[in-house]
């Protein structure tokens, strides 16, 4: 028992937070997931509030919740905050196509070649829940090429390819920059 308050103990001094400052919210990462669902189905209830084309082309594919996937956002996500950065490629200079294939969602050989490689990520941060979380990343109003948009509804070839899809919901209570930190990731294996 002395051990386990030693380590925790420990934790907090190194790392400057308790393990219970930062959780997971999977009931958020849903709800994200369902609302994007919702946009995909019927875009055109959808395009002023989030600002695009009333005839947008977005991809016929449903996409399909992935355990393994959700479970590599969320590790994304808890990272980001339990270090206290925002970027798709992390300090250590790994990207999500190494982290998704690591956790056994096989990907294409090619889509590893560089340890920096990310095809399939959209990130946000700051004080939102889920379907926020969604909402910002769909208006992508600081990218000018509106790469999560296109991400998210599969506008283009690439993105409409890509069927499998997970959240990780994260919110950090002290000690990192944002309050909530969001990953999605929506891939494709070898195909």
């Amino acid at each position: 028992m002395r051990f386990l308050i030693f380590v925790l103990c420990s934790i907090t001094l190194v790392s400057g937070k308790r393990p219970s400052d930062i959780v997971s919210d999977p009931v958020q990462a849903k709800q994200g997931y369902e609302y994007l669902l919702e946009v995909r189905s019927t875009p055109v209830n959808y395009y002023k509030e989030l600002g695009y084309a009333k005839n947008i082309k977005v991809s016929g594919i449903k996409l399909i919740w992935n355990d393994t996937l959700a479970q590599v956002a969320t590790a994304k996500a808890m990272d980001m905050a339990k270090r206290n950065y925002f970027a798709h490629v992390d300090p250590d200079g790994f990207g999500m196509n190494y982290y998704i294939n690591k956790a056994g969602y096989k990907l294409n050989a090619d889509w590893l070649s560089k340890k920096s490689m990310n095809y399939f990520e959209s990130l946000v941060a700051g004080d939102y829940n889920g379907v926020d979380a969604i909402k910002t990343l769909l208006i992508d109003a600081q990218t000018p090429g509106l790469g999560h948009r296109s991400h998210l509804l599969g506008l283009n070839e690439w993105n409409g390819s890509l069927k499998d899809i997970g959240i990780g919901y994260v919110r950090s209570e002290t000690g990192s920059t944002y309050k909530t930190y969001v990953c999605v990731l929506i891939a494709k294996h070898d195909w």
